[in-house]
């Protein structure tokens, strides 16, 4: 079979590999229908990305058609349309103790940790696949529930409620699904960026307020939207280190702070930040079992993934699609690749 390998960074192929069998009684093998292109993706071809190993079959967002099954498989048969939930974890650390397996302590990410779903084929634990109805859903938007299943994490770290104001600061793809998602929950949400074509497909996406931070003055903005409080919840996409303490000074009192970024570079925020507001800062990661609710808000029409995707592209093309991606940030969302 075919599969995209980045071989090393900068260096991205498509080679043909063994096809995978089912190696546990467990396990589902699944042909690939679509895989979405994330920033952690873009992050290994280029080499940034300090958790990679190479070469590296990558791809965390996918999803397909099952083609067979374990004899100890029970829920999912052949021809159900799956998402894969990319997580894997040891099951009896502190964190898999807890409840909090996207967090263990050994975690693995699908094609980032050991080889992903960018592939004609892949074999996964039936636990990790989540069906889709296809007369609900294009089967082409199930690699989109794992973008949706971070902004679902976000919204349950920061428990957005009914009657919250929610900063969400960068309208990227995760942006945009944290702010759908606190849509649906009853918050009123205010996005920014530097790109004034994602401001306006926010809007277009539900966004209550969209700000240019290159022209308007966030603080002043954030004030008029809170009623001079400060939001409720802050939620930092933009992961610069300026953004943390930007996102503490922007908050109310007693509000909370949601963390997404992944950098070793250090944000300087003095104590009283956290005392004086008695501010909750919480890092989200991953998921944490978010891929039945979104499944389901994708069924009901709650969510709406089409209008985050942007472009596809045939998988043989997946560097025409990372350079577009790279090249053209302010006419791209979310870009997917086709395995059909």
């Amino acid at each position: 079979m075919k599969a995209i390998i980045v071989e090393r960074p900068l260096e991205i192929a498509i080679r043909e590999v063994p096809e995978p069998v089912i190696g546990r009684p467990d396990e589902v093998k699944i042909r690939v229908i679509s895989g979405g292109i994330c920033g952690s993706d873009i992050g290994i071809f280029r080499g940034t990305n300090s958790l990679a190993t190479y070469p590296r079959v990558i791809g965390h967002e996918f999803g397909g058609r099952v083609t067979e099954v374990g004899p100890e498989t029970r829920g999912i048969a052949p021809g159900d349309i799956v998402a894969v939930d990319p997580i894997r974890s040891c099951g009896h650390c502190y964190a898999c103790r807890h409840d909090r397996h996207n967090v263990c302590r050994d975690v693995e990410v699908v094609g980032v940790h050991r080889d992903g779903g960018f592939a004609e084929f892949v074999v996964a634990p039936a636990s990790a696949c989540h069906k889709l109805d296809p007369n609900k859903l294009a089967p082409d938007l199930a690699c989109l529930a794992e973008p949706y299943s971070i902004g679902m994490q976000v919204n349950f770290r920061a428990q957005i409620a009914q009657g919250d104001t929610v900063l969400v600061m960068g309208s990227g793809p995760i942006g945009l699904c944290v702010m759908e998602i606190a849509k649906t929950r009853g918050a009123r949400v205010m996005m920014t960026d530097i790109v004034p074509d994602r401001l306006a497909h926010a809007l277009t996406c539900g966004a209550d307020r969209a700000i240019d931070v290159r022209t308007e003055d966030l603080e002043a903005a954030v004030l008029d939207f809170s009623g001079g409080e400060g939001v409720a919840v802050a939620v930092d996409s933009v992961c610069s280190p300026t953004s943390v303490p930007q996102a503490m000074n922007l908050v109310c009192p007693a509000g909370r702070v949601v963390v997404l970024g992944l950098s070793d570079k250090p944000s300087e925020i003095a104590q009283v930040a956290f005392t004086k507001k008695e501010v909750t800062v919480l890092g989200s990661r991953l998921n944490n079992h978010r891929f039945p609710e979104v499944v389901r808000m994708f069924e009901n029409g709650q969510l709406r993934p089409e209008r985050l995707r942007s472009d596809v592209f045939p998988f043989f093309e997946v560097a025409e699609a990372m350079e577009l991606i790279r090249e053209h940030p302010e006419r791209v969302c979310k870009v997917s690749l086709s395995f059909e």
